[in-house]
């Protein structure tokens, strides 16, 4: 089931995952806790110039282009030593301690799925251990307003992710979120207690197209805020990303090869459109 998820949807939600729940529901609170806070406050912690963390919006590459209807609070969570503490918020008093528990947790689930895929895609779970074994981790933390007009915008627009693996929770009970699949755009209902669970650029990469990173999209709500906390989980910054060798035998490769440091780079110098990012890294 899981290898049909990844190959055939790129998308799947996770249950029994082992995440405590008073894990999951302190993070929420926390989070609805912070944006509730006065902007000001929430500015302490405003996104540094040329950095990717902080408060304020991403994929931000000219002044002329239509912005998402979001706020948005971006943190580095693992390693460990990439952390950026003073960007993290200090109120509510418990935030920092929550995201630390809940960072841990899913850095855990993560490590388990990859293991499995690796199995599922015949490579040796060394390769993919190797790859991702003090796996990079950001949370990205989303508060979509409601919108009376809520037609004409977007909370994110279509997009894939560029990690390996994203596991999402939603905070509350609004719905938003959309995965396209043959043309079409799929309304996503979150399970009760599910992590929502979608392969990233990197896994297609180096899976060399049989799973597949789905494309997806946040509407908008025209009365009710929707609030939920993405977690990318990618490689370790100095590994080369492109198509692993245990499946390209006997086949060409797909995609090119380049550093993890080097693809983050171009991923997030772009706007999001698509999967028009992955067209450019075929061969």
């Amino acid at each position: 089931k899981l290898h049909h998820a990844c190959a055939d949807w790129g998308f799947f939600q996770l249950i029994n995952h082992g995440v405590p729940d008073q894990v999951m529901e302190k993070m929420k609170a926390d989070i609805v806790e912070f944006f509730k806070l006065p902007l000001e406050e929430k500015k302490a912690f405003a996104r540094l110039p040329n950095s990717l963390e902080g408060y304020g919006q991403a994929f931000v590459v000219s002044d002329d282009q239509q912005l998402d209807w979001a706020d948005m609070l971006t943190l580095i969570t693992r390693p460990l030593q990439s952390r950026n503490i003073d960007l993290w918020p200090a109120q509510p008093l418990t935030f920092r301690d929550s995201l630390s528990c809940y960072s841990m947790e899913l850095k855990s689930v993560a490590g388990t799925l990859l293991e499995v895929m690796a199995k599922n895609l015949g490579v040796a779970p060394e390769e993919f251990s190797t790859i991702f074994q003090d796996q990079t981790q950001a949370v990205r933390i989303n508060y979509y307003p409601p919108c009376p007009r809520a037609d004409e915008v977007l909370g994110l627009s279509p997009h894939t992710d560029g990690s390996g693996l994203t596991l999402l929770l939603q905070v509350n009970d609004v719905e938003g979120l959309q995965i396209r699949k043959g043309g079409n755009w799929f309304p996503v209902k979150q399970l009760p207690g599910a992590l929502i669970a979608n392969i990233g650029d990197i896994i297609e990469i180096l899976s060399n197209g049989v799973y597949k990173s789905i494309e997806h999209r946040t509407i908008i709500n025209a009365k009710e805020k929707r609030l939920s906390i993405a977690t990318f989980h990618g490689p370790i910054e100095y590994s080369v990303i492109g198509p692993l060798a245990e499946i390209v035998k006997g086949c060409k490769p797909k995609y090119v090869s380049m550093s993890f440091g080097k693809f983050m780079k171009a991923y997030f110098s772009a706007e999001l459109k698509g999967k028009r990012f992955m067209k450019n890294l075929k061969l």
